[in-house]
């Protein structure tokens, strides 16, 4: 939706109803990812795309009568790979596209989520899809504060809290709760969209560790890079897809790499001549998270040689090290798992304890 913001953006402040379609929810082979977005407006000018041409005749007519009606409309379009070509879905696949009206009446929190999308600064807009809440209802939420509702406040602490979470990773897609936000039920379906790029994951020392590592950070929303100097180790191959693989001295990488406070850093070369000036350029920039493998003995002799070098107390507390939580891991997938558990963990403000010896809330923010 990014690409109709400034003519969106223009709608709504002369106060002019269009209807705004998104994709929430894809499947197989669909043209668009969740998200995806295109709007009718005025002297039914259209803007952006929800299938690259193959729906749009149907939704153009749904966004009309929503603007008009200002009632909200969910409609799926998908036929079967084999019929695809002669119904118009040329690509197959499934999308489910929720039509909403938009005008500062029924969305009184859309100006301000544009302008921060235009500013480039985070936020996730919750709006209602289905269920015993009010479909189209929307609920903006940036790091420290909200705007508008889904109609019930419990549904919106929980939202809020796993908008933030969502944001935090940059991804978007649909959650469901009970009507009141009850984590448990899925009688209400909300679809998140989080404008904010994904948080980076860099990874040093192309070892099987670091395959597992990059595998979770993945899974976890990272957009995960492995440096390593060794291009005999640096390699594609070693890698699951989609992590980038660099070949480069790990400290001159990362001098060349923004990182920002949202950044997680896992240093896994155990090497001096390799960890040392790497974390004199971590521990000297933003990051949310610097981790640092090796035996209690490497950690002692790695923490001398960086006091050497210049660092003080304040950025040395920064290091974890041995990265991750104490699990009793062993294979390199064990210790990834011990490693994410760190970072969620840090993330969050978690204790990293077992729940069964917590009491109060488990999630900030929510119930008990």
């Amino acid at each position: 939706m990014r690409d109709i913001l400034r003519v969106l953006e223009g709608w709504y402040a002369a106060d002019v109803p269009f209807g705004l379609a998104t994709v929430v929810s894809v499947s197989r082979s669909a043209p668009r990812d969740p998200g995806a977005a295109m709007a009718v407006g005025p002297d039914d000018e259209v803007v952006g795309s929800v299938s690259g041409g193959c729906v749009e005749g149907a939704v153009f007519d749904l966004a009309r009568e929503v603007a008009a009606d200002g009632e909200p409309r969910l409609a799926t379009f998908g036929y079967s790979d084999e019929d695809a070509f002669a119904v118009g879905l040329t690509c197959g696949g499934e999308i489910t596209v929720l039509v909403r009206p938009v005008t500062a009446a029924a969305d009184p929190a859309f100006g301000a989520v544009a302008a921060s999308v235009a500013a480039g600064e985070p936020v996730t807009a919750a709006t209602v899809v289905d269920g015993p809440a009010p479909r189209g209802a929307t609920l903006a939420v940036w790091p420290e504060r909200v705007g508008g509702t889904l109609g019930a406040p419990g549904l919106d602490v929980a939202v809020t809290a796993d908008a933030r979470g969502e944001l935090a990773l940059g991804a978007t897609g649909l959650r469901h709760y009970g009507p009141h936000g009850e984590r448990r039920e899925d009688a209400v379906t909300v679809f998140l969209h989080s404008f904010a790029p994904p948080p980076r994951m860099l990874v040093f020392g192309a070892i099987d560790y670091a395959a597992a590592v990059a595998r979770i950070g993945a899974f976890l929303g990272y957009r995960v890079t492995v440096c390593d100097a060794r291009p005999v180790f640096a390699t594609p191959q070693r890698f699951p897809a989609g992590v980038e693989v660099v070949v480069d001295w790990p400290h001159r990488y990362l001098q060349g790499t923004r990182t920002d406070e949202r950044t997680v850093i896992c240093v896994l070369t155990h090497d001096p001549k390799f960890d040392v000036p790497l974390l004199e350029e971590a521990l000297r920039r933003p990051a949310a998270y610097i981790g640092a493998m090796g035996s209690r003995r490497t950690h002692d002799d790695r923490r001398k040689r960086l006091v050497e070098s210049g660092l003080d107390a304040a950025e040395l507390s920064r290091l974890r090290s041995p990265l991750g939580l104490d699990l009793g891991a062993r294979t390199p997938e064990e210790v990834a798992v011990s490693v994410a558990a760190e970072i969620v963990a840090l993330r969050w403000g978690g204790s990293g304890a077992p729940l069964t010896g917590t009491a109060g809330a488990i999630h900030a923010g929510g119930s008990a």
